[in-house]
């Protein structure tokens, strides 16, 4: 019987199956950031066991709250970084050389196909975008994972979505995972791998697929996952040139992560976006979604435009061709945070972070601050938020705010008119 992409990896990588379905797996790659790793450190140090299991595995960067905006934050990224050090960790991105996690380690090369890799962040699920099996994890599975490098797991039961159609003009991965959430709900995916395929994916850039993946967690799902392929190995190419004779010979030899033709999936669902238009989230789920245009003329007070979600050169890009000789209307503010230091150079040498500030945007550096409500740009009590971001939960972007996803196409107009709007055509 074929195997899906999640158990193929699964077969690849099992160590033990110390009772039922529960498969305990090696690691690819452990990664870690200041908000949820120093207590995982601490309880390590605590029961004598301050050991990392292969330093060059691990990856670490301080990206939640940076730099430090009080005492309690720079003591999680003291721990961190001290931590790092006293272990030889060399893939440490500090305050300067650091971005959000999940654009900065694909940036840099550390995901591959067929790679197994935890973090303690549900948004984990990104890397899955290729062909590697990435899940959140709680900090006892952390501590594991950093003393022995190994993570158990339920054996993946896998969901196949295929996205099918054509992609219209003016709609992006964004409105293609708020709309595949919508559909199947918040519960749609629980404990299960949801494998993205068909045409619409296959013609995806990379920082789209991720964008896919990255809400994958939002529907329930411990990981999203794309077949890598030609696109897939052009990402990667810099990072593998010297372990393969041409794209072509990398690309056979991933080939061996994809699906089988006879792979047995939960279920499979074909979603045809070829009228898709764009979309918005409203009230508090992700699953709460409709057409723009069905929230048009919703005030905002705020607007965001970044994060793991949406904050690449990609998306600053879709945001600076709607802001282009524009203002931001005078009753909102509007903040961009490119989402790693290489995406900010781009930017720059592009003329994108001249858009934004002529436009009347505040450009912030690198981080993830504002999307969980800990820094740079946290919501007063009552106040809207139209933002590129993942969740909408009451209070996530601060107490008593509300927040609406959307591409940051449709994010970026809604800054000129001051309230919830398509791009006009």
């Amino acid at each position: 019987m074929g195997k899906t992409i999640a158990e193929k990896i699964f077969a690849s990588h099992v160590v033990d199956k110390p009772s039922g379905d529960i498969h305990v797996i090696r690691l690819d790659g452990v990664f870690c950031h200041e908000i949820t790793t120093p207590s995982a450190i601490v309880d390590l140090i605590e029961r004598g066991k301050d050991r990392v299991f292969e330093p060059e595995k691990i990856k670490a960067v301080i990206d939640h709250v940076t730099p430090a905006k009080d005492s309690k934050t720079a003591l999680q990224g003291k721990i961190l970084r001290e931590w790092s050090r006293r272990h030889k960790i060399r893939n440490f991105f500090d305050v300067g050389r650091n971005g959000v996690c999940h654009a900065l380690f694909p940036e840099k090369g550390f995901v591959r196909p067929g790679y197994t890799i935890i973090m303690g962040d549900s948004h984990t699920c990104t890397y899955g975008a290729f062909g590697a099996f990435a899940a959140g994890v709680g900090t006892t599975d952390l501590e594991v994972g950093i003393l022995k490098g190994v993570c158990a797991f339920k054996y993946p039961s896998t969901m196949r979505i295929n996205i099918t159609g054509v992609l219209p003009a003016g709609v992006f991965a964004k409105d293609v995972i708020l709309s595949v959430i919508g559909r199947i709900g918040v519960n749609g995916a629980t404990n299960q791998v949801i494998e993205f395929g068909g045409p619409v994916v296959e013609a995806m850039s990379m920082e789209a697929r991720m964008t896919l993946c990255n809400m994958a967690i939002e529907a329930g799902a411990t990981c999203g996952i794309c077949e890598p392929d030609s696109t897939t190995v052009a990402y990667l190419w810099e990072f593998i040139a010297d372990q393969y004779a041409s794209e072509s010979a990398a690309l056979d030899a991933f080939s061996v992560h994809k699906p089988d033709a006879d792979a047995r999936y939960s279920s499979v669902l074909n979603h045809d976006v070829s009228s898709l238009v764009p979309m918005a989230t409203y009230g508090y789920k992700p699953d709460e979604v409709k057409p723009v245009s069905e929230m048009d003329g919703t005030p905002v007070d705020q607007v965001y435009i970044g994060s793991c979600t949406n904050g690449r050169i990609e998306d600053l890009r879709e945001a600076a061709k709607v802001l282009k000789g524009q203002n931001i209307s005078d009753t909102v503010r509007a903040i961009v945070s490119p989402a790693t230091p290489k995406v900010y150079a781009t930017a720059l040498e592009e003329g994108l972070i001249k858009i934004f500030t002529d436009a009347g945007c505040c450009v912030t550096n690198p981080t993830c601050g504002a999307c969980l409500g800990m820094s740079n740009g946290v919501l007063a009590e009552g106040e809207v938020c139209a933002s590129t971001t993942n969740r909408n939960f009451n209070g996530r972007m601060g107490k008593g705010g509300n927040v609406h996803l959307m591409s940051p196409a449709t994010a970026a107009a809604t800054a000129i008119a001051g309230h919830i709007t398509a791009v006009r055509g």
